[in-house]
């Protein structure tokens, strides 16, 4: 499947959906992916960290990847999370979803533990790897989770020694600055600056040159007004249409994390069951009935899908 670059707007990231018990859900999935077509987003990110990637068999991610790109079928470009710490696992991964058709892959820096990390030169030849056995565009996760100190300068080295890597989703604090430096750093070699962690900071980072986000699959077309508007020029629209979804925002970000999708997608009839595997604990009802007493009066797309 051949899509065209640059790659901009809103790519969320779809939830794995379980059944009560705890196994896949794949047919839920299938649900997931057709909701978020849906909701009307630019792309689909799948078993990333709020996917519970780390919380999944390698017959399960297999499954998964074939599963959304053949279901997915071209609708929307899809992409690909592999990252792993052995860079041959990696590339493989990678290599076998460029092979179903995923548009782009994401990669987290190389890291086990907090006490495993690998050198910056090191770290190059894992990209380059990578990007040679999938030939496809590589997106960074630049995440607090990985514990690894990626510079501005060693990005943009990244940028100009891996050209394939030209995607950066920043998601470490004073994100608006990183991703101002960034840009100013790569130049043309940063095609997509994006920025994640559930849009809390979405403002702002459009405000540095963001061409894209990467929330949950919670409320994308509530964020749709926030990125259409800025990228056309209203700013103050913008500003308008994110504070009225922050707190659903804040909220998610701030008490939930990956349950929130889950739960407003069980709400909505989008999936059956919003488990999350142990050793995750599940959502507490108090929480839970905050985060829908915030959504129901936004009536975002999840929480109506399937009613």
């Amino acid at each position: 499947m051949s899509f065209t670059e640059p790659f901009s707007g809103l790519w969320p990231v779809a939830p794995t959906p379980f059944l009560a018990n705890g196994d896949l859900d794949p047919e839920g999935m299938k649900r997931v992916l057709d909701c978020m077509i849906d909701q009307g987003v630019d792309g689909i990110c799948i078993l990333a960290n709020y996917s519970e990637q780390f919380l999944l068999a390698d017959d399960e991610r297999r499954l998964l990847t074939h599963l959304s790109l053949e279901h997915v079928a071209g609708r929307v470009p899809v992409m690909v999370t592999c990252s792993h710490f052995a860079t041959r696992i990696a590339a493989a991964r990678g290599r076998e979803a460029a092979e179903l058709g995923a548009a782009m892959l994401m990669l987290m820096p190389p890291y086990h533990g907090s006490g495993l990390r690998a050198g910056e030169e090191l770290m190059i030849e894992h990209f380059k790897e990578v990007a040679d056995a999938a030939n496809i565009p590589i997106m960074v996760q630049d995440a607090p989770l990985s514990g690894v100190a990626l510079s501005v300068p060693f990005l943009a080295k990244l940028a100009s020694d891996v050209p394939l890597v030209r995607y950066f989703k920043i998601e470490m604090p004073q994100s608006a600055a990183k991703l101002r430096s960034l840009i100013a750093a790569g130049g043309e070699r940063i095609v997509g600056p994006f920025d994640g962690e559930e849009a809390i900071t979405m403002m702002a980072d459009l405000d540095a040159g963001a061409t894209g986000t990467m929330s949950s699959a919670l409320l994308p077309d509530l964020l749709r007004p926030v990125f259409d508007r800025h990228r056309a020029g209203d700013r103050a629209g913008a500003a308008e249409a994110y504070a009225r979804v922050l707190p659903l925002v804040n909220y998610e970000n701030r008490q939930c994390g990956l349950r929130a999708a889950k739960t407003v997608m069980m709400e909505g009839g989008v999936i059956g069951s919003d488990h999350v595997r142990h050793p995750l604990d599940q959502i507490h009802p108090a929480t839970r009935e905050g985060l829908l007493e915030l959504a129901r009066p936004l009536e975002p797309v999840a929480l109506r899908w399937g009613k």
